[in-house]
Parts: structure tokens; C-alpha cells; sequence
């Protein structure tokens, strides 16, 4: 196949990608309603109903400029050749394809950082100021974005590094190495993201011996899991909104509680949350998605190395030589599709994990807790309570509460 035909294929692709997740972000929109519906009586009041749709439609008008704003800008760098010109410019420092693939990456990494910074500091101070969830300050928010650039460039150099070494030395076997070391530095991280990783940014301190850690220590045993780490981090520093997630693998597993989810929710909540939380693991939620994940980095790479074999990709592209970097930016389009598939995949297997998490918590603590929680947290978020059904295939990891609230019904009428 000719280098031209496969630019207007990898432009093909990019362009209807485009139009694609606009048209199933614009179907989103057909439920919008300032009349609250029926089946949110006994969820949401008038008045915060017409506060969550404000909130749903100022950041599906912000995210669709810059959608657009970043659409024209890929657009124009493949429109005019723009990566060929900074192969040619990294090409002019070393010859050796590590080096370059750092400086190329780099190069693109500063300029996304650079542009998205506007975008990130209006949502913050603009948006989320508006409807009263930022907590974070001017010097905060530059201070973690400072943090998350140096970090981001160390972790993906030391990463990219190994890989494009791995390439170079083991072309035939690049895809079996470079799968081991992107396996290990995901296990790593699952492990120590925690305890390495959310220090540089926030607090996490024991849950301290009070009747909130009684009442966990107390269902942990009733369900026979262990759990000893227990930490509240705090999040109310940057924003209102609350969560909480299990992290780690083995000895090294531990819940962390947002404080701001402490202060939303009675104890009795919080354990319901727990509870969910507890199924994930002990039904062994987190290494599923794991292996699948494994699974899926493993295909990436298989059809990454057959790629790579080939100069006429990095051509599509107007390089005047096959090259790692160019054919990695070729490869990241014509995937496209693919990777839409696998996202499809894994959120079809999160909402079921979720629906399971579900009835564990329920069934061995408190049904109305439960119910109540699901119900607060979404009331505090201003989530979207009946997004389009296509739009929430697409999209969602976590069932709509709506969806959740009645697989707990049906289930409880049993």
C-alpha cells in the first residue's frame, strides 16, 4: 500500500473519530429537561435539579471548544506535514533513536502541556468555582501542575527509554520485552502509586480509633477480609467533591477515604461504601481489570511491532526514513478504532462489577444506607441522572444512578 493512500486513511479515521464522539456526546443533550422528571422525585428538589443541568450543559459547551480548539490544531499539524518537520528538527541533535524518540515525545508533551493549561485553569476557577467545588487556590493549582510535568517527564522517559532501547537491541522479540516492562511498571504502580505517588500532592494520614473505624474494623471481620490500612486524604484542599478507592495488592492493599466524603456521609453511609469497595476486592475486581488490561497491552504491542516493520507508516507521515516515533504517532490513529472496542469492553465489565459490588453491600450491611449514599454523593456532584443510553454505553464506567438504584429494587424484591 502507497504512504499517500494510508495518510488519507489515517486522516479518515481521525476526522470521523471526530464526528463520531460529537454525535454520541450531542445525543447526550436530548435528555436535557428543566422539568424534573418522575422517576427523580424522591432524589433530587426542583431547584437542584436546574442546578445539576446547568452544571451538565456549561461543561458540554466547554469540553465541545475544546474538543474542536484541539480537533483544528491535529488537523493542521497533518494537513501540513508537521510531523515531518519535527522529525527533521530532532534529527538534527543525535542519531541515536532513544535520544530522538525522548526529544520528539518531549517536544509534543510540552506543547499539549502548554495548551491545555488555559483549559484546565478556566474548568477550575471558572467552572467548578461557580458551582462551589473548587477548594484549590492559584498557588496550588500551578504548584501540582508543576509537579505533574516533572513527574510525567521522568516516569515516560525512564518508560520510553527502555522501550526504544528494547526496539533497538531485540527488534524480533521487542514485543514480548517491551510487554514484560510495561507489566512490571503496571503492577508496580498499582502496588506504590499510593504510598509513592499521592504523597508529592496530598496528605494521607490513619484513619484515626474512633466509632468510624470501630464500625469498619467491625463489618471487616463480620465478611472475613482484613484490612488494616486505612487512610483519609485530604482532598477538601482542592475540591468538595468525594470518593473513596482501594489501592495496592496484597499486604500492601489499603482504603483511602476523602475527607470530603467523611463529612458528607453518617458513618453508617460510609461503611455501605466500604462494603462496595470491600467486593472489588475480595471478588478480585481490581486484578481482572488487571489482566485485562495485560491482555490489552499485550495486542497493542503485538500489532505495534508488525507496524513498525514497515517504513511506509512513518512515510504516511512524510518521513523520509521509518522511524519509532513517527511510526508510533501513525499507529496511535489507525488504532483508533480498535481502541474504541477494548474502551467499550472494559466499561461493560466495570458497570458489571459495579452492579455486583452493588448487592454485596446491600445484602451483608444496610439496603437504605447503601441507597442513601449512591443518592448524596450524586446530589453533591450535580451528576447527570439520566444521561442518553448510548451516551452512557459509551462513556460510563459506573452505571447511572438511576440504573443502579433500580438493579438494587429488582434485586431486593426478590
Amino acid at each position: 500500500m502507497r504512504a499517500e493512500i494510508i495518510f488519507y486513511i489515517i486522516f479518515a479515521i481521525f476526522i470521523v473519530e471526530f464526528i463520531f464522539t460529537k454525535i454520541i456526546d450531542y445525543l447526550n443533550t436530548l435528555n436535557w429537561s428543566n422539568e424534573l422528571p418522575k422517576e427523580l422525585e424522591n432524589i433530587y428538589d426542583k431547584e437542584k435539579y436546574k442546578k445539576s443541568m446547568k452544571y451538565e450543559k456549561i461543561k458540554y459547551y466547554f469540553y465541545l471548544f475544546s474538543w474542536i480548539f484541539n480537533f483544528f490544531i491535529i488537523f493542521f499539524v497533518l494537513a501540513f506535514w508537521l510531523f515531518w518537520y519535527l522529525d527533521i528538527f530532532v534529527r538534527q541533535f543525535s542519531d541515536n533513536d532513544m535520544i530522538l524518540s525522548l526529544y520528539f515525545f518531549w517536544i509534543i508533551f510540552v506543547f499539549q502541556t502548554i495548551i491545555n493549561i488555559p483549559f484546565s485553569y478556566y474548568f477550575t476557577f471558572v467552572i467548578e468555582e461557580r458551582f462551589w467545588f473548587n477548594k484549590t487556590t492559584k498557588k496550588l493549582f500551578t504548584i501540582d501542575k508543576i509537579k505533574w510535568f516533572f513527574l510525567t517527564i521522568i516516569i515516560s522517559w525512564s518508560l520510553l527509554s527502555l522501550i526504544v532501547r528494547t526496539y533497538s537491541i531485540y527488534s524480533e522479540m521487542f514485543r514480548i520485552y517491551a510487554w514484560i516492562i510495561v507489566t512490571l511498571f503496571s503492577i508496580f504502580m498499582i502496588m506504590f502509586y499510593s504510598s509513592l505517588i499521592v504523597p508529592l500532592f496530598n496528605k494521607q494520614t490513619s484513619l484515626e480509633k474512633w466509632k468510624l473505624r470501630d464500625e469498619i474494623e467491625k463489618f471487616s471481620k463480620k465478611v472475613w477480609f482484613k484490612l488494616d490500612n486505612i487512610y483519609v486524604i485530604d482532598w477538601s484542599k482542592r475540591s468538595s467533591k468525594a470518593n473513596a478507592y482501594f489501592s495496592g495488592i496484597g499486604p500492601k492493599k489499603r482504603i483511602v477515604l476523602y475527607d470530603t466524603l467523611i463529612k458528607d456521609l453518617t458513618i453508617s453511609e460510609l461503611v455501605s461504601v466500604l462494603a462496595h469497595e470491600i467486593w472489588h476486592y475480595k471478588k478480585k475486581h481490581t486484578l481482572q481489570m488487571l489482566i485485562f488490561s495485560i491482555i490489552q497491552t499485550w495486542f497493542i504491542l503485538f500489532l505495534f511491532s508488525i507496524f513498525l516493520k514497515y517504513e511506509v507508516f512513518s512515510q504516511a507521515l512524510w518521513a523520509k526514513n521509518g522511524s519509532f516515533w513517527i511510526g508510533a504517532v501513525a499507529f496511535s490513529i489507525l488504532f483508533t478504532p480498535i481502541s474504541i472496542v477494548l474502551w467499550l469492553f472494559g466499561n461493560i465489565l466495570s458497570r458489571k462489577n459495579e452492579y455486583e459490588a452493588d448487592r454485596f453491600a446491600w445484602k451483608h450491611h444496610d439496603y437504605k444506607k447503601l441507597k442513601s449514599s449512591l443518592i448524596k454523593l450524586s446530589k453533591n456532584h450535580l451528576s447527570n441522572l439520566r444521561p442518553h443510553k448510548i451516551y452512557e454505553f459509551f462513556n460510563y464506567s459506573h452505571p447511572a444512578l438511576l440504573r443502579r438504584l433500580k438493579a438494587m429494587d429488582e434485586t431486593f424484591k426478590k
